[in-house]
């Protein structure tokens, strides 16, 4: 997928700070947008001027959490099978598994291995399912 899109929700300003970096600086893509938070997250996605290729969701973001994001964007006509995966420091086997059965596409474990995402991204972006749960 050449120039893809993508969304990043995350509340906490380091970590969006990191994937800035990552995303725009290491990986030369230029079509990242991060939500610092989870209000309107429907009608703020909807004035998005690029739709997103990928969505990017931190699991405790508040209002809504990750979980509720992705049911809202499965029950959205435009991002049914928009790949979505969470990004989250709980890991644990029964957490992963939770994440699985809600749907996600794939989880990455926080902190992100600043060495492996780029190339994690590019294969998810390719459409590989991805749980990359160790640093």
């Amino acid at each position: 997928m050449e120039n893809p899109a993508l969304l990043y929700v995350e509340d906490d300003p380091e970590s969006c700070e990191i994937m800035r970096l990552l995303v725009e600086e290491v990986m030369q893509m230029n079509h990242l947008t991060i939500f610092e938070d989870s209000h309107d997250f429907l009608s703020r996605l909807d004035d998005l001027s690029q739709q997103p290729d990928i969505f990017l969701l931190d699991i405790h973001v508040p209002p809504h959490n990750g979980f509720e994001m992705l049911q809202m964007l499965r029950q959205h006509d435009k991002y049914q099978s928009t790949p979505v995966v969470a990004l989250t420091a709980s890991v644990m086997n029964e957490e992963v598994q939770q994440l699985k059965t809600a749907g996600f596409d794939g989880v990455l474990a926080k902190p992100l291995d600043m060495d492996a995402f780029p190339i994690i991204l590019q294969r998810i972006l390719k459409g590989e399912t991805i749980w990359h749960i160790m640093a």
